[in-house]
C-alpha cells in the first residue's frame, strides 16, 4: 500500500522498505543526519499509514471507557491521553492516542499494522451503545514535525499560535488555506506536532511545510531515525515491546489501567496479571556493539530475557536497549549480558528514558 505521500517520498529519492504492508521511507539522505536534524532542528515524518478511527454519538465516552482500559470519558474537549486496547486475557492489542474533540466525538489512532483490526473491536464493542464508530484511515493523511524548531516552523505556516497549545491537546487549525487538526504529542522525545489532513491536500501541506522548515534546517526523516529517535525516548513500539502475548504491566504500563471504571474489556484477566514475571528495563553497553531486536540476555551462563529493541544510539554514543528479564534482575544497576553473534556483552540495567530533552 502507498500513502498519499508516495510520489512525494519517490521525488525525494527515499528508499523505501515494508512496514506493516505499507510501502513506507526508511530514509531519505543517511539516517544519521535525520536523526540529528530532529534532535537539533526539524524532521518532517508522513505517518499516514497509521490508522484514524471516529467514535461519535451520545455514549461515544461510554462506549470507549469499556473498549479501553483507559477513562476516555475523563478527557476534555480539545486533550489527549495514551492508551491500550486489550483482549480479554488481557494481552494488548494496540496502543493507541485517543483525543476528544467535542463532546460526542473521539479520534482513537491506531498503529498501521492494527489499524483495522482496533476499528473491528470498536465496532463489536460498541455495539450495545449509542455510538457510532467509523474507520477514516483512507481518507485521512497524517504529516508530523518533531523537534526544537517545530513549534516555529508550524506556527509560521497556520493560524494559531502552536506554542500555546498545550502537550497532549489538538485544534482544529488552517496551514495556507487547508483545513488541519493540529495535535501535539509526539514519539521522539522532542517537540512535536501532527497534522491530521485530508489525504487529497496532504503533497500540498508537506510542501508549504518543507518550505517554512528549510531555513530552520528541517529535513525530510524516515522509519530508520523514527525508531532510533523513540528508543532514545523509551517509547513501546507494538510487535517488539508490546505484542498480544504481553499485557500493560509487563510492559511498566499498568499505569494506563483503570480499575476504578466498573467494567471494561479484560478487566478480569489485568487484575490478576498485575505482578509480571518478566518486565521490560532499560540497558545500556559499554562497547560499539549493539544489542538487537531477538538477541538473548543472559545472567552468567544462564539465558533469561530477550532484547526487544536496540541500537547503537546516535545521541549518546553507546549502546542502548529494551529487554523483557526476569522481575528480580529489574533493578538499575544490575549486571547481565546480551549475546551478540556469539559474544556475551556487557550491561547494566538503566532507569528510561535513555534521553531526556533539556
Amino acid at each position: 500500500m502507498h500513502t498519499a505521500l508516495y510520489g512525494v517520498h519517490k521525488g525525494l529519492n527515499a528508499l523505501f522498505t515494508d512496514f506493516a504492508g505499507w510501502e513506507m521511507p526508511v530514509r531519505y539522505s543517511s539516517e544519521l543526519a535525520e536523526h540529528r536534524a530532529v534532535r537539533e532542528a526539524a524532521g518532517l515524518f508522513d505517518l499516514s499509514h497509521m490508522g484514524e478511527i471516529h467514535v461519535t454519538g451520545p455514549q461515544a465516552a461510554d462506549a470507549l471507557d469499556y473498549a479501553l482500559v483507559g477513562t476516555m470519558s475523563a478527557i476534555k474537549p480539545g486533550r489527549a491521553r495514551y492508551t491500550m486496547i486489550c483482549a480479554e486475557d488481557g494481552g494488548v492489542l494496540d496502543d493507541l492516542v485517543v483525543y476528544r474533540l467535542a463532546d460526542e466525538e473521539f479520534l482513537v489512532v491506531a498503529n498501521a499494522g492494527n489499524a483495522a483490526r482496533v476499528a473491528s473491536e470498536l465496532v463489536a464493542r460498541a455495539a450495545k451503545f449509542e455510538a457510532t464508530v467509523d474507520d477514516r484511515s483512507a481518507g485521512t493523511a497524517l504529516i508530523a514535525v518533531q523537534g526544537p524548531k517545530s513549534a516555529a516552523i508550524v506556527g509560521e505556516v497556520s493560524d494559531v499560535d502552536s506554542t500555546n497549545l498545550k502537550y497532549y491537546a489538538s485544534m482544529p487549525a488552517n496551514v495556507r488555506g487547508h483545513d488541519v487538526l493540529l495535535a501535539r504529542t509526539g514519539y521522539t522525545g522532542e517537540d512535536g506536532f501532527e497534522l491530521y489532513v485530508p489525504a487529497a491536500e496532504a503533497t500540498e501541506v508537506w510542501q508549504v511545510l518543507t518550505a517554512a522548515g528549510e531555513p530552520h534546517g528541517l529535513l525530510p526523516a524516515g522509519l530508520a531515525c523514527r525508531d532510533t529517535l523513540r528508543l532514545e525516548a523509551g517509547m513501546p513500539l507494538y510487535g517488539n515491546e508490546l505484542s498480544r502475548d504481553r499485557s500493560p504491566f509487563d510492559a511498566g504500563l499498568g499505569r494506563v489501567v483503570k480499575f476504578e471504571k466498573p467494567d471494561f474489556v479484560g478487566r478480569a484477566a489485568l487484575e490478576g496479571r498485575r505482578e509480571p514475571t518478566h518486565v521490560l528495563v532499560g540497558l545500556r553497553g559499554s562497547g560499539r556493539r549493539a544489542p538487537r531486536h531477538g538477541y538473548k540476555v543472559v545472567d552468567g551462563s544462564r539465558e533469561v530475557g530477550e532484547v526487544t529493541s536496540g541500537a547503537l544510539s546516535p545521541t549518546l554514543g553507546y549502546p542502548i536497549a529494551l529487554a523483557y528479564v526476569p522481575t528480580e534482575l529489574s533493578e538499575p544497576g544490575t549486571a547481565l549480558s546480551v549475546d551478540v553473534r556469539g559474544r556475551a556483552e556487557p550491561v547494566e540495567v538503566v532507569p528510561t528514558p535513555f534521553y531526556r530533552r533539556s
